[in-house]
């Protein structure tokens, strides 16, 4: 079976890439780097002047081609490799009539717990937030920012016992609504320094979150290592990782317990399966980026179904046009055949052939190509914050 098309789709504020064979067999894949999803959609143009023609069922060569071919790698490019894997896999799992897991050794579990996102400005939005997502059965809560997430347009300072105390406060507010029912994966967005993210997270002990997720700017892994060692709240950091290589050396330093692999960024699902592995020989949970479409949760949750150390599934449920409110949904819902629903905290992972899902013909009417503004918060003194 070969490649006889490769093209970018820019659907909304997600990039896909669709893969056709002559078989007449379809693939869809995503791309992860939602802040610069025109690049993404170049580096597929350009890596389909390799594909066509090739056999597509030769997933693992193709990866190692495109990583390889040239000195250079990056988020744009690596995250077109991984819309491309996605697409592969899809196609080859639709023309064998099996979903992806089965390709990937068969199920280790039928269902993925899953973690809804909560998106508010004020702590008392974040609260009610809190009791609609329990009432719709979630156990547990994701990008729950103690922070909150106040909008670029307000200019920012706090004193530093305020900005530890006012975040601290909120997560012991959180932890009163929502008592012992629900899992808090505390969201800080690589927003502290180093003593910050000391401070903070050992304020915050003793309401045992799941996890604080990305307490500093995730490019250091020494930094990252110094803050797992003087706190007793486990991290969870890998999103913005574009290769296997950034997750090693966190690995090696003991500096993370839940690995966020984003399948969209970093290698798709040949990624993250090797990323996974080398979890596993560690003693590491995984945990799925997806703050996109169910094009990427479908892809995240083969994964989930494959691997013997997955913990919970990110669930987008909010960053409608990169607006940070919460919603009901998953997501892009309306541009997909299919969407799992939540149930208990659980979702049924797709069964069906390749994802289990794809994009509907007339995406690109429904949501049209929208790109996110280049914008940062400002902070008192001139800098910018971020968040």
């Amino acid at each position: 079976m070969k490649i006889v098309k490769v093209e970018p789709l820019h659907v909304g504020q997600f990039m896909f890439v669709r893969i056709e064979t002559d078989a007449g067999i379809v693939g869809y894949g995503e791309a992860g780097i939602w802040g610069h999803i025109e690049a993404a959609g170049t580096a597929i143009k350009r890596f389909a002047e390799y594909l066509v023609g090739k056999r597509a069922f030769d997933i693992e060569h193709h990866w190692n081609v495109m990583h390889r071919f040239s000195y250079f790698q990056g988020l744009a490019i690596n995250a077109a490799i991984s819309a491309i894997d996605i697409a592969l896999w899809d196609i080859k799992g639709r023309a064998l009539g099996v979903p992806i897991y089965e390709l990937l050794g068969g199920p280790a579990r039928n269902k993925a717990r899953i973690y809804g996102h909560i998106y508010e400005s004020t702590i008392e939005k974040v609260l009610e937030e809190c009791q609609r997502k329990m009432e719709a059965g979630f156990t547990a809560f994701g990008h729950i920012n103690p922070f909150l997430d106040e909008g670029n347009d307000q200019v920012y300072f706090k004193t530093h016992i305020k900005k530890m105390r006012d975040a601290i406060d909120n997560v012991h507010r959180m932890r009163e609504v929502v008592g012992e029912k629900v899992d808090l994966l505390v969201e800080l967005h690589r927003r502290l320094t180093v003593p910050e993210a000391i401070t903070f997270t050992n304020g915050i002990e003793a309401t045992t979150p799941m996890f604080v997720e990305d307490p500093i700017r995730p490019e250091g892994p020494d930094a990252m290592a110094r803050v797992a060692e003087k706190i007793r709240v486990p991290i969870a950091t890998g999103e913005r990782f574009c290769t296997i290589y950034e997750f090693q050396a966190l690995l090696a330093r003991n500096a993370v317990e839940y690995a966020r692999v984003d399948v969209a960024v970093c290698g798709g699902i040949t990624g993250a399966k090797k990323v996974a592995a080398m979890a596993e020989a560690h003693h590491v949970q995984i945990v799925p980026h997806n703050p996109l479409s169910p094009i990427g949760l479908a892809a995240c949750l083969q994964v989930a179904a494959a691997i013997p150390n997955f913990a919970i599934q990110e669930y987008s449920t909010g960053f409608e046009a990169g607006i940070f409110e919460s919603t009901g949904t998953h997501l892009g819902s309306d541009i997909v055949d299919s969407v799992p629903l939540p149930k208990n905290g659980f979702v049924d992972i797709p069964s069906g052939p390749g994802l289990g899902m794809a994009l509907l013909p007339d995406a690109q009417r429904i949501r049209p190509p929208l790109s996110k503004p280049i914008s940062m918060r400002p902070h008192f003194d001139g800098f910018i914050v971020d968040q």
